[in-house]
């Protein structure tokens, strides 16, 4: 079987990869890292003209209704250019969750707005794979209490899709009674989390389908984390080997040295099998649903452990410049170590792998 992408999809690569290249240099990346907002503008209405905002809402909703393997293509490039844009949430899990589990109304007034890019929808679903000491939301039939932390592109948002202990997902206005929310710093200055304290928050409940809207939108954020990491790992494997091309030493560049060669020939190889993988687990959230949960995990898992090692190799191969400021390796650095964490570790993610397998029991 020839898989691959597509010609529309690798214009769409194109498309972004220009407009990031024209609109979001590592200057501007770090000023909004800098800033008390992480997101740009400029960035964002640049790539609303492309559309990929409402490019998974359906086309009843005035959206394009693309699949996952468009977002991940997306999701790569934002990667590659460490881009400071609300995504992964407010423009993939949002909508899924809108269009699988929300009312008509919701509905109807959400997506078209979210697909013109005039309303942002965070999504807090971490504590359906872990939960921290005193987090988690109940729900008691009408009323939401507790704490949801880790709330996917959480600042500007104008409301909130939460899940609760029991699988269910909710709708949450921003400016609802009883709602605190608390913008939290991660190592990834590029992205947006938060917390989100309920006490006899009103919400609407989404549809109660046994978990599957949030299992399905586990399935998703996992399959994009992971191809962020791919973007950003490959960002940073071609400045490693730029790096090794012009740096000397001995009055020889260092990419002329065997040690230097092998450690790139050894990133390049473990990385580049991860692109035939998440673009299989992305095809298989759309295509084989049934096997969209093992495959999203094997997606996550692998390449927060290789892009892990991508990440701290090349900043070796840069030696102790790369630790600096001055050449932004760490924006990739950390943007890859966010995306190892969020949604389950390897570790968590592979347990979870082996209990869909049967081969053990879910604590």
């Amino acid at each position: 079987m020839d898989f691959g992408l597509s010609q529309d999809q690798e214009m769409l690569c194109d498309a972004i990869s220009r407009t990031l290249a024209d609109t979001c240099p590592l200057d501007h990346v770090r000023e909004c890292a800098e800033g008390s907002v992480p997101f740009s503008d400029n960035v964002r209405s640049a790539l609303g003209e492309i559309g990929i905002w409402g490019m998974m809402v359906p086309e009843q909703h005035d959206g394009l209704g693309m699949t996952m393997l468009d977002a991940a293509a997306v999701a790569e490039q934002l990667g590659y250019a460490v881009a400071p844009v609300p995504f992964i949430g407010a423009h993939v899990l949002a909508p899924l969750a809108l269009a699988q589990g929300g009312s008509e109304e919701l509905k109807a007034h959400w997506l078209p707005r979210i697909a013109k890019g005039e309303a942002q929808i965070a999504v807090a679903i971490a504590e359906t794979v872990e939960i921290r000491d005193r987090a988690g939301v109940d729900f008691d039939g009408a009323k939401l209490d507790g704490t949801a932390l880790f709330a996917l592109d959480f600042l500007e948002a104008d409301a909130f899709l939460v899940a609760d202990t029991a699988g269910r997902m909710h709708f949450v206005a921003g400016d609802a009674a009883g709602l605190e929310k608390v913008a939290l710093k991660t190592i990834d200055r590029t992205r947006s989390v938060g917390e989100l304290r309920f006490s006899g928050v009103a919400g609407e409940a989404l549809a109660d389908d046994g978990g599957a809207t949030v299992r399905r939108l586990r399935d998703a954020g996992r399959v994009l984390l992971a191809a962020d990491s791919l973007g950003a790992g490959q960002a940073m494997i071609e400045k490693a080997v730029d790096y090794a091309g012009q740096r000397e030493q001995f009055g020889r560049v260092i990419g002329s040295f065997q040690a230097v060669k092998h450690v790139c020939a050894e990133m390049a190889a473990r990385h580049e099998p991860c692109r035939s993988l998440v673009w299989y687990a992305a095809h298989a959230f759309d295509a084989t649903p049934d096997e969209a949960s093992l495959v999203a995990c094997h997606a996550k898992s692998h390449t927060g452990e290789v892009h892990r090692f991508v990440a701290r190799t090349s900043t070796e191969v840069h030696g102790g410049m790369g630790f600096t400021d001055l050449l932004g390796l760490h924006f990739w650095f950390k943007r890859i170590g966010f995306d190892r964490q969020v949604l389950g570790s390897p570790e968590a993610v592979r347990a979870e792998a082996a209990a869909l397998q049967g081969w053990t029991q879910v604590a």
